[in-house]
């Protein structure tokens, strides 16, 4: 553990850059990996990117699964690490990693036998539809890398380890930077290399992690990991991550009627929609590295009882957030065109269409940042359901505000509900921070609000 930041002592502003800083490249990098298919896939076809948006959704809600395990456990773990007590450590990343497998392999099972009802919802081209099942197909056998290896990086990164995770993710990068044009095109795969190359990806970090737990004797390195279960710490995991899983499956829920709204217009404003979510993760994913850390830093404190260090740290953590939103604003309002015109070269209108898009989304940046910055506090002191709570309900609000706004602006009309709901995420949540701060007399008496 030699790598580890000491989140319990020092200056808080470097203790948490030194923990963020790795964790906002790894979302970086998270980032990069997503654009590079979206990259080659928008030269292979415009129908490739609207397939390829069209499963992420899939990704997604597997990605809100992963929640449950990897917030229980950053929270529960990093308090135990706080604490000082080891051995609860060593059961809760047995109990975590349980967790995580059984729900891969339920969510695999069920993605390969109903993958073509769930896709047909789209009412999607032929031509996309079957894109987009050979894509789901390959992508769901891979799924137990993808649970595994978030989990393994949140283990890291509940204990201050933010530099493991971020020498991974980079190889993971550089292994899907060099497949993804060799599988698409050399092999002449198409969206199927897309899928491979992400896959095998995801494998070799899983394999990393699998060499680093056994040559450092991590707390995870244990060859008997399904020979007994504890209950009542997979319980007590469950319990904790669920309402972060709840909040970003219905997200993904709503999203999957957001988009059945998008491919009302065609598949560009699909294609557009798809690379503008990733576009815009430039922002989202840089701050939810920051998250993270802000999820170990509160728990760890909280664990040992840092009360007024919890309070410096939240108001140090809220500069950072606000930083990322302005800088992403910047970005997004003046760059959009330029994005565009690398994925999709030539494609005037659907240029057109994201530059409008990205506008829209920008002046939001700020407070989503205060959201999810703010999330990952609450996270860290077990109070997930308030984020989720919160989180839930204004992006509900998107469907009925989407069904006013679309028959007067089209498709811009789903681009301003989307960024109005964003908006109103981050004011919701900062003002419900600030209440449970006071009612609890700064998260000494928590079980008040429990």
């Amino acid at each position: 553990m030699k790598r580890n930041v000491n989140l319990l002592e020092g200056d808080i502003k470097k203790s948490l850059t030194a923990l963020s800083l790795p964790l906002m490249a790894v979302s970086f990098v998270q980032m990069t990996y997503n654009l590079i298919d979206m990259f080659w896939l928008g030269r292979l076809s415009t129908d490739a990117v609207a397939a390829a948006g069209t499963v992420g959704l899939f990704l997604w809600i597997a990605n809100a699964i992963v929640l449950i395990s990897g917030v229980g456990l950053a929270t529960h773990l990093s308090q135990a690490y706080g604490k000082g007590d080891y051995a609860e450590c060593k059961k809760l990343v047995k109990s975590g990693i349980q967790l995580t497998i059984i729900m891969a392999i339920i969510y695999m099972a069920i993605i390969l036998l109903f993958k073509k009802n769930m896709l047909s919802f789209y009412k999607l081209d032929q031509d996309v539809f079957k894109l987009a099942d050979d894509y789901l197909t390959i992508m769901a056998f891979g799924f137990i890398f993808t649970f595994m290896v978030p989990v393994f990086g949140t283990y890291f990164k509940s204990m201050g380890n933010s530099q493991t995770p971020f020498r991974i993710a980079v190889i993971s990068l550089i292994t899907n930077i060099v497949l993804d044009p060799i599988m698409i095109f050399n092999f002449k795969l198409g969206i199927k290399g897309a899928a491979y190359a992400s896959v095998m990806a995801q494998m070799l970090a899983f394999l990393i992690y699998a060499y680093e737990g056994k040559v450092n004797d991590e707390l995870y390195n244990d060859r008997k990991i399904f020979i007994s279960f504890n209950k009542d710490l997979i319980k007590k995991i469950f319990k904790t991550g669920y309402p972060a899983c709840l909040v970003s499956a219905v997200h993904a829920l709503i999203s999957v009627i957001m988009t059945r709204f998008i491919s009302s217009f065609g598949s560009m404003a699909i294609a557009v929609a798809t690379l503008g979510t990733q576009i815009e993760s430039i922002s989202w994913m840089s701050a939810e590295g920051f998250s993270t850390a802000m999820t170990a830093f509160m728990g760890q404190n909280y664990g040992a009882k840092n009360f007024e260090r919890l309070k410096e740290g939240y108001k140090e953590g809220l500069k950072i957030f606000i930083l990322i939103g302005f800088s992403a604003f910047l970005l997004l309002f003046f760059a959009g065109e330029l994005f565009y015109s690398k994925f999709l070269p030539g494609d005037t209108l659907a240029i057109a269409m994201g530059t409008t898009l990205l506008k829209i989304y920008s002046v939001s940046e700020v407070f989503m940042s205060i959201e999810i910055g703010t999330t990952g506090a609450l996270n860290g002191l077990g109070l997930t359901k308030y984020p989720a709570i919160s989180g839930a309900i204004l992006n509900g609000i998107r469907i009925p505000l989407a069904l006013i706004l679309m028959p007067i602006y089209q498709e811009t009309g789903l681009w301003i509900t989307i960024s109005i709901s964003m908006a109103l995420k981050g004011i919701i949540l900062f003002i419900i921070y600030k209440i449970l701060e006071n009612r609890t007399n700064g998260f000494r008496q928590i079980e008040k609000v429990y």
